[in-house]
């Protein structure tokens, strides 16, 4: 009793509802009565009158008893469905049988055979009624609230769609209505869903979005594929409503379908690629208890390494970063996650040779992914002997001490920019690469390096510099109306640098089947679609001219490049190119030294090293 009347609105509910139940109980007693003598009060026999009547306290307090046992004072009845209803059923149905033999069986009580059935049945409709009124009418008031709420279309007419609309209409979670439902399941035009409509397939979305006046559009389609979502993303972009979408199939197989799993459309949906798949064995196999190093660990690219390596149990993990604050963050987030992680955080330059030295002698890893690297073209381009100092003589002193220090595999994260290379963060990429294959004719150590375009997200991209521009109001400024790029998301790349590691024998440059490339200017233009607003009018697009060293399109393999499959189909390698490795060396130190001393003539240094490097003026 004390926890019934905890709650005081709880005890007030409960008490309505038994005073309402004991109300419709004996008008359904009557109302049988009333129905059989053919709506004629006075036909009604007194004795059966009475015989009713005599039995009514017994029947009141015997069936609210089998109400409760079946919950039906416990139920939300805001949230009211299927089993609700079948509870209401054979709580009515036993009280109609108790009824039964109560009265006939042994209180010897004489009433028209008819009124058992009908007084079950007017019972059971009265509850019915009472129960799922008030849901009725809490989807009528959202429905019709006013035009200030969001008029919500539903893209997925199935069990996902059908969650997310109940959940809209009996919660408060969302402010607004579902208005009509989308679904390319013929079969399904025309029906309704938890009372919406299904009013067409995906060529009518934009005609339904206008002549409902919709203002929001959910995507509840958890199994589609992604190029299934990319394409309905590129029909309704053109609404101009703002989208939502329930992010993949797991939802649903862990039960987790709501609203608020729905998340913001991003830019990612509408690559139209399936994400890269890795082979979890592999990777468990020679990851599992060694000692893993990551340079550059606090970066975009290093920080994900960090977190995607420490799922498959290394013995321990170094993160090595020279900026104090990017380490501390993922160092906070791994002890946060991974408590029981032998986890080693490290402040320190990769072209410090001492230092990258004592290192090596006190931790000794078995795996070294190298991502530490000045990335970012066109500030390179305005500091040249920086990017050789820190890409080049990094690289080459931290190769030669995985030499030194017999580490097992050193994976070097490379870029699509070394191909044929108009800048001199591309031309310092491919001068990592092939130091890396250099000493990997000359080491016991298996060098690779992993090549891939531009990373969606990371630290200095593009989309992280359209959203603050749009965020301000515009203008996006884009380079050039032509300009494409590949691009992937940085647990794509991620994902390629570790399995690169179980691929490698040595020597591979592992490149990335990224799918189709991507203009910027219709990178840019989604963008601000997906946040809402109509390109050129509300966020105005400004061409600004190709900076720098910058080109109208990537390449992911040189022409002397050949290329081999892998077991994953999206990854391929190029076969490595022969050089003389002690002239690599050789040039590379000189290269370094040259920098160190701010030399004017180091793009004609780089060219020398790399042929195909292109110097622009």
């Amino acid at each position: 009793m004390k926890q019934f009347i905890r709650d005081k609105r709880l005890f007030i509910r409960r008490l309505f509802l038994i005073i309402l139940d004991a109300i419709l109980i004996n008008i359904a007693s009557f109302t049988a009565l009333f129905i059989r003598f053919d709506f004629r009060l006075g036909q009604i026999p007194t004795n059966y009158a009475e015989a009713v009547l005599s039995y009514t306290i017994i029947n009141t307090v015997t069936t609210i008893i089998i109400f409760s046992l079946f919950r039906l004072y416990n139920s939300l009845w805001k949230y009211a469905g299927i089993d609700e209803l079948a509870n209401i059923i054979f709580a009515c149905l036993l009280s109609g049988a108790l009824q039964l033999i109560g009265m006939y069986f042994i209180l010897d009580i004489h009433v028209p055979r008819s009124y058992y059935p009908l007084s079950c049945l007017f019972i059971m409709g009265l509850i019915s009624i009472s129960r799922f009124f008030y849901r009725y009418a809490r989807r009528l008031s959202s429905r019709y609230h006013g035009t200030s709420q969001s008029r919500i279309m539903i893209i997925g007419a199935g069990e996902a769609g059908s969650s997310i609309i109940r959940e809209i209409t009996v919660s408060g979670y969302v402010k607004g209505s579902v208005i009509c439902a989308i679904d390319d399941d013929k079969d399904k035009l025309g029906s309704y869903i938890q009372g919406i409509k299904v009013v067409g397939d995906r060529t009518n979305i934009l005609e339904a979005a206008e002549k409902y006046e919709i203002s929001d559009i959910f995507i509840a389609m958890p199994s589609a594929s992604r190029k299934c979502i990319r394409e309905i993303l590129e029909i309704c972009k053109e609404t101009g409503c703002a989208l939502k979408i329930l992010p993949g199939m797991y939802q649903l197989i862990n039960e987790e379908v709501s609203v608020t799993r729905l998340r913001d459309v991003e830019i990612e949906d509408l690559l139209g690629r399936e994400p890269v798949k890795i082979d979890m064995e592999g990777i468990v196999s020679y990851v599992k208890d060694k000692v893993i190093m990551v340079t550059g660990g606090g970066g975009s690219i290093g920080s994900e390494l960090c977190r995607q390596v420490v799922k498959h149990g290394p013995k321990q993990l170094i993160i090595v970063d020279v900026y104090e604050n990017n380490a501390y963050f993922i160092q906070q987030e791994l002890k946060s996650e991974y408590p029981d992680l032998d986890l080693v955080v490290l402040i320190a330059s990769v072209r410090n040779s001492n230092r990258m030295n004592w290192i090596m002698e006190r931790y000794r890893p078995n795996l070294i992914y190298h991502a530490a690297a000045h990335k970012h073209v066109p500030l390179m381009e305005d500091s040249p002997n920086e990017a050789i100092k820190n890409n080049v003589g990094g690289t080459y002193k931290m190769a030669k001490a995985a030499d030194a220090y017999g580490v097992e595999k050193f994976i070097l994260i490379s870029s699509d920019k070394a191909v044929n290379p108009t800048n001199v963060m591309g031309a310092s990429k491919r001068i990592c690469e092939m130091i890396i294959q250099a000493y990997n004719k000359r080491s016991k150590t298996d060098f690779v390096a992993v090549r891939f375009g531009n990373v969606l997200g990371s630290n200095g991209s593009v989309i992280p510099l359209f959203k603050e521009q749009i965020l301000r109001g515009g203008p996006v400024t884009v380079t050039h109306p032509d300009i494409i790029r590949y691009f992937m998301t940085i647990p794509e790349a991620v994902s390629l640098v570790i399995q690169a590691g179980a691929y490698a024998k040595g020597g591979e440059i592992f490149v990335l089947d990224m799918g189709e490339p991507v203009k910027i200017a219709e990178l840019a233009k989604n963008l601000i679609r997906l946040s809402g607003y109509e390109p050129g009018r509300d966020i105005p697009i400004e061409f600004t001219g190709l900076r720098p060293g910058e080109k109208l399109y990537e390449e992911l393999l040189m022409d002397e490049e050949g290329l081999q499959d892998t077991d994953n189909k999206l990854i391929h390698i190029g076969k490595p190119i022969e050089m003389e490795e002690e002239e690599v060396f050789k040039e590379v130190e000189e290269l370094d030294a040259a920098a160190k001393e701010e030399r004017e003539d180091i793009r004609d240094r780089i060219k020398k090293l790399v042929p195909t490097y292109l110097i622009k003026e």
